[in-house]
């Protein structure tokens, strides 16, 4: 397996640890649509959680959580439509970045809520 595939599997660990140390309920993990994913669906609060993680091992060139771009959130909110048509689910529904840092020497783990939403086109 490559080191950022690893890298990106130890992160998604870590995320799952935090959510349910947080009182998440994990629903589902990798769950795919086609060739689109979402890393983590959790419940909290009444309310249905999409949450993708991205991992790197330093952060001073990008912090991971911008490169969950704009074509990135649109295929992820078109995976959570799917998975709520799929689940027959009526909860509100939010979208969450977990930004995960680690390397031997720093660690650094930020949960973003509500990190972006749903877009209306206009034409």
């Amino acid at each position: 397996m490559a080191d950022h595939n690893e890298l990106g599997e130890l992160g998604e660990r870590m995320a799952q640890r935090f959510l349910l140390s947080n009182a998440y309920k994990i629903l589902d993990v990798n769950w795919q649509y086609g060739h689109k994913e979402i890393d983590i669906v959790a419940f909290n609060n009444n309310t249905l959680h999409i949450i993708e993680v991205k991992t790197r091992k330093q952060d001073f060139v990008e912090r991971p959580q911008d490169a969950v771009s704009l074509k990135k959130q649109q295929l992820i909110i078109e995976a959570a439509n799917a998975y709520v048509i799929k689940n027959k689910l009526d909860y509100p529904v939010q979208f969450d970045i977990i930004s995960v840092v680690t390397n031997p020497k720093f660690q650094k783990f930020e949960h973003i809520e509500d990190a972006f939403y749903p877009r209306v086109r206009r034409f």
